[in-house]
């Protein structure tokens, strides 16, 4: 979960809203543009953290009683070993996009040396097993990467003031991309998207004591926590 401290008290939003957040921007990417894998790139870029949910979650809470933020995780084997089953009952290509993304964001564990090392040598038997290559692989990455980082500065909100840029990520075409604000509204440059405009919207919900005894408190005052919804609008310079 993305959790950040406001007046109010906590302010989180769910690992899932985070992901079809990303979707939205997926689904707005430039058609002449898009991965040959378009449908499976889209599943891909909504459930990359689907096995991560909240509301079953084990460990919600540190040590202080404060909920735990994502950037405060470490290499779950089972979770990737569960995302990645859910990933090949539905599609190679999901699957195979889901192992990139475990060793984008956790290559560099020693804890998951071993995991990264037998994810390559699945590979292979994935990408002929899905009829795709390498090379389409790592493109439709890239653009599952792109929406998640942008994903995730938005949830962070991570947007700089005084319409000061700050670099979002690469795309499938090599591209360097950045956003700022200007008067409430996100501007991409260079603009990688369909139409000149269009709207996200994302759930926070609000849980207002500070510190839980226990994940299950927690979890219980999150379930119950009010949801408001969050509106944005990006458009083109």
């Amino acid at each position: 979960m993305i959790v950040a401290y406001c007046e109010e008290g906590w302010e989180i939003i769910t690992q899932r809203a985070h992901g079809l957040l990303a979707w939205q921007i997926c689904a707005r990417w430039k058609i002449s543009d898009q991965p040959g894998r378009w449908v499976e790139t889209l599943m891909a870029t909504t459930e990359h953290d689907d096995v991560f949910n909240e509301f079953d979650q084990e460990e919600l809470i540190t040590q202080q009683g404060g909920p735990i933020n994502f950037k405060m995780t470490s290499f779950d084997e089972a979770a990737s070993e569960k995302l990645l089953d859910l990933a090949l009952t539905k599609s190679r290509f999901i699957a195979l996009l889901l192992s990139r993304h475990i060793q984008f964001t956790h290559g560099k564990d020693p804890k998951a040396k071993k995991f990264m090392k037998q994810l390559k040598q699945k590979e292979s038997t994935w990408i002929e097993e899905a009829k795709s290559s390498k090379k389409e692989v790592d493109r439709a990455y890239e653009l599952v990467e792109f929406c998640d980082a942008f994903s995730l500065l938005i949830c962070q909100k991570q947007i700089p003031p005084e319409e000061r840029k700050m670099e979002i990520s690469k795309g499938p075409n090599g591209k360097s991309y950045s956003f700022f604000e200007q008067h409430g509204q996100l501007i991409v440059t260079p603009w990688p998207f369909e139409t000149d405009q269009f709207e996200i919207t994302y759930e926070i919900r609000t849980v207002k004591q500070l510190k839980f005894s226990s994940n299950e408190t927690f979890r219980s005052l999150l379930r119950q926590a009010p949801v408001s919804l969050k509106q944005l609008k990006i458009v083109r310079a």
